[in-house]
């Protein structure tokens, strides 16, 4: 392959990847705007500017977009999730929580595809599941962490981990359906995790 013909291709990935990534947005976009409903391969396309054809090239189909979907969302996460630093292991944990609140809330369309089952008939294959495994991977060591500092009760992190997300999953979908609203979901969020952290501390840290 010549100098030139390397060029070429490197150009047409470049160019490919842009373009898959701005389906990705419109298609978050209208999950949004329009509903599941308008998550089209002919909507997509129309709000981007591109082919149909384009698009089944680069996706295969709707539900090749909603993995794109499920996929960004959470390597979204692990990367707000990595970003949180804290030398105290319970700090990190609640900062960890507070960005994930933060991630939801900035990400509604992507959360909704993650978690809430948005696009009927799509379910994550093994290595989608994966990538979101690796996203929630980060709290998993948190806890770890605070458990070596004898600050969490208990030697398996993965269940605390759970119970962690959980509350923290719960107050945000509250806020996100609108069941809670401005400061009342915040203190609503602020009081789920923290009852969470004490039934996970142990005795002496309570």
């Amino acid at each position: 392959m010549s100098v030139a013909d390397g060029a070429v291709r490197r150009s047409r990935a470049v160019a490919g990847e842009a373009l898959r990534r701005e389906a990705i947005e419109a298609a978050a976009e209208l999950l949004v705007s329009a509903g599941p409903q308008a998550l089209t391969m002919r909507r997509v396309a129309t709000a981007i500017g591109a082919s149909t054809t384009v698009l089944y090239t680069v996706f295969g189909g709707k539900d090749g977009v909603a993995d794109a979907l499920y996929r960004e969302g959470f390597e979204r996460l692990r990367a707000r999730l990595e970003a949180v630093v804290a030398a105290d292991p319970l700090v990190r944990l609640h900062e960890l929580a507070h960005a994930y609140r933060r991630s939801a809330l900035t990400d509604r369309s992507f959360y909704a595809v993650m978690f809430e089952r948005a696009v009927p008939g799509y379910e994550p294959g093994p290595e989608s599941l994966e990538v979101a495994r690796a996203s929630l991977a980060v709290l998993v060591d948190a806890v770890r962490d605070a458990m070596a500092a004898g600050l969490l009760g208990g030697d398996d992190p993965e269940p605390v981990a759970r119970l962690l997300h959980a509350a923290a999953h719960g107050a945000v979908s509250l806020e996100i359906s609108g069941h809670l609203e401005g400061e009342g979901a915040l203190r609503c969020f602020r009081e789920l995790t923290a009852a969470a952290f004490a039934a996970s501390a142990r005795p002496a840290a309570r």
